[in-house]
């Protein structure tokens, strides 16, 4: 029947297309011309059969982008090859056109073959059990009785509670509403300080997030700057999380792994960021597109779906401009080729590992779909855009609930997220510069001009010029008058334009200058370090080098809350107007009011890490309008406190045991790291265990021995 249809197709093609030719040059019969098509179509059916496959596996070291671009390109050679093969060179093609009727052929082909198989489901069942059969023989698995069930995790990356709960509201992703009607249940948790991919996932899949103190930040003792999305950062924030645990991860036991950035010990990997730098077959993070693009049609729907993504996203961005909305940030350069790739390719990539999991009957899969967090970043978490990028995300929950009903053994579909999203002007659109112009204007180092002649850089400065001449003033032998001319015991002068500069003698780095502070952004959070002295530095180092700087920070209304520590009194929050709190003292009000309940224990814990910033650096938030002001440009951010990117969700069926005992909510990604354990072990019919306590996660302040498995 396919062929028949292909047969047709390109009948209607050749009819259509000047450039495309089934006859020879003085005509043929309509019998000669159907049959020089029926050859056509064959030909191409069986190259793309078998040369296909190859031809992807050989393109595998490709970047996937350049992939996506390619698989018009190759197609469209197979189809020249096809009508090369077929006798007395009746078939021709102009290469471009070629192009075309490939595509639209194999649009055709799988259209035809899934409408066969969804209009008799005995021959849908047939082809996934033959699927399923295939895959399993391959790899020398055998699944028959009375097996236990397998649970599917799949994370919505960056959706958060309050935008899962109105989207089903709105009836935007009806799938998730009737589970949630019937099966499941929803329950939200609360992130840790750091709300975003690396510290929750790695938390969710390794059991431990310590001394994760960001999405990017600076270790002294080994001089480089860790980012939780490049592969080598991953790799060794994943082997800190191993030996901390000592356990394997989440997924140790028959797992897979799909679209993460971390591995959770699964044997079956594919686009896991952790891994993306080993070599060895079994290790290859595309391996995941092998699997896809090796079906040509697959490869053809996808890549027009990217084009059409790239479209959208292009058309949502004038659109957004002409109506001058606000807050809004740029949205031009490589980002809609960005953001087609994690809408279309991963999506469906991903998508597509996840059911060849199941049929395959892996005990647990754990996927991450990160669709709806590229489009919230640039578009809002409650825009149009990200909304219809929601329901697109619910046809695919569907579709991998179907395939569930056709798979060797029974799945449980357990839905989560890994952080929500905060909406708000960015900080630099709010105040016209960025942190770390207020940083450097704070520690009275040059600026840019246009920052220099805004309203909180000109603060900056003068605060800094001030102190540092209160501070020459209060030195024996020093005066304010002085102050102009004389160099200070810490080298530093005021620059006859006004600007407080400086020439640093290096404190901690014998005989070398100073170096700048390094200022790095999470979301809504920063974090500043200063890379030329050892270990973290102290308050009081910090005034001693820029006076004023711990001043202008704190009282900059774009700013909540920093923490520093002290040499005497241990670690304080401060805030505006010169609220000061010891950490000891920590319970949720003065400057920490409108961050919500567990700020304080968050911040308690995130001190303890190793790796902590000099300064930490939390935004503003108003509790009414949930806005925080992003360090980045983003206008939905995450990686702070304040608002919804602290609340993400779990959706769970009925048949497990609730997340936390009498309706809590878990704290901290390490509590949902014990919960989706403990939901394993019961699909497998083992003991419960205990439930999840409400009080600190392990490897928090309160761990005895930090150095032990949490």
């Amino acid at each position: 029947m396919v062929w028949a249809v292909s047969t047709l197709t390109l009948l209607a093609l050749a009819g259509i297309l000047p450039d495309f030719q089934l006859q020879s040059p003085g005509g043929d019969s309509i019998t000669r011309t159907a049959i020089t098509a029926a050859l056509g179509a064959g030909a191409f059916g069986l190259l793309s059969a078998l040369v296909w496959p190859l031809a992807v596996r050989a393109l595998l070291l490709v970047p996937a982008l350049v992939l996506g671009l390619l698989v018009f390109f190759l197609n469209g050679s197979l189809l020249l090859f096809a009508l090369w093969l077929i006798p007395d060179g009746r078939g021709a093609a102009d290469p471009r056109t070629a192009v075309v009727v490939a595509a639209v052929m194999s649009a055709v082909a799988s259209a035809t073959s899934t409408a066969l198989a969804v209009g008799d489901d005995n021959a849908y069942r047939r082809r996934l059990s033959r699927l399923a059969h295939r895959r399993r023989r391959r790899h020398g698995e055998r699944i028959g009785g009375d097996v236990p069930p397998g649970t599917v995790f799949l994370q919505l990356d960056g959706v958060g509670h309050t935008v899962l709960r109105g989207a089903v509201d709105d009836g935007q992703m009806p799938t998730v509403a009737r589970w949630l009607d019937s099966t499941h249940r929803l329950t939200r948790w609360r992130t840790d300080w750091s709300s975003q991919t690396g510290a929750s996932q790695l938390g969710i899949l390794h059991g431990s997030n310590h001394d994760v103190p960001g999405f990017r930040w600076y270790e002294k003792d080994t001089g480089r700057v860790m980012v939780s999305n490049r592969p080598a950062s991953a790799a060794e924030l994943q082997r800190r999380a191993v030996d901390r645990t000592r356990d394997a991860g989440l997924l140790s036991v028959d797992g897979a792994s799909r679209g993460n950035l971390f591995s959770g010990g699964a044997d079956q990997l594919a686009l896991v960021l952790s891994v993306a730098a080993r070599r060895g077959r079994a290790n290859r993070s595309r391996a995941g597109y092998f699997a896809y693009f090796s079906d040509p049609a697959n490869a053809v729907r996808t890549a027009v779906s990217f084009v059409a993504e790239v479209v959208r996203e292009v058309g949502q961005s004038v659109r957004s401009r002409l109506r001058g909305d606000r807050p809004r940030v740029g949205r031009g350069g490589l980002y809609p080729f960005i953001r087609a790739f994690a809408t279309v390719v991963e999506r469906d990539v991903v998508v597509a590992a996840v059911i060849g999991d199941m049929l395959a009957g892996r005990t647990a899969v754990y996927a991450d779909l990160v669709a709806y967090d590229e489009v919230a970043h640039h578009s809002g978490p409650h825009s149009r855009d990200a909304t219809k990028v929601l329901e697109r995300i619910d046809r695919s929950i569907a579709l991998i609930a179907k395939v569930a009903a056709h798979a060797p053994r029974a799945y449980r579909i357990v839905l989560l997220s890994d952080h929500g999203q905060s909406p708000g002007e960015t900080f630099a659109g709010a105040y016209g510069l960025t942190l770390k112009d207020l940083v450097r204007a704070g520690c009275g180092l040059p600026v840019s001009r246009r920052a220099g002649r805004t309203p909180s850089g000109a603060e900056a400065r003068d605060a800094a010029r001030d102190a540092l001449r209160g501070a020459l003033h209060r030195r024996p032998g020093n005066s304010a008058d002085s102050a102009d001319s004389a160099d200070g015991a810490d080298g530093a002068h005021i620059d006859a334009g006004g600007d407080a500069g400086y020439r640093e003698t290096g404190e901690g780095q014998p005989g070398g200058a100073r170096s700048e502070p390094v200022v790095l952004a999470s979301g809504n959070l920063g974090l500043i370090s200063f890379p030329d002295v050892p270990g973290r530095l102290s308050r009081e180092q910090i005034d001693r080098r820029h006076p004023g700087l711990l001043r202008t920070l704190a009282n900059h209304p774009g700013i909540g809350f920093l923490l520093v520590h002290g040499e005497r009194d241990g670690s304080v929050v401060l805030g505006p107007g010169g609220a000061e709190l010891p950490l000891s003292r920590l319970d949720g009000t003065g400057p920490l009011a409108a961050f919500g309940p567990g700020a304080a224990d968050s911040i308690r814990r995130t001190d303890t890490f190793p790796h902590v910033a000099d300064i930490m650096v939390n935004s503003s938030h108003d509790p009414g309008s949930g806005r925080v002001h992003a360090f980045e440009e983003q206008i939905g951010s995450h990686g702070g406190l304040g608002g919804e990117q602290s609340y993400p969700f779990l959706l769970s069926p009925h048949d497990l045991s609730e997340p936390v005992a009498d309706g809590g909510e878990p704290v901290g990604a390490e509590q949902v790291h014990l919960v989706l354990r403990r939901w394993l072990r019961e699909a497998l019919g083992e003991a419960h265990g205990p439930q999840v306590p409400l009080t600190e996660a392990p490897g928090s302040a309160g761990e005895a021995d930090e150095g032990q498995p949490a």
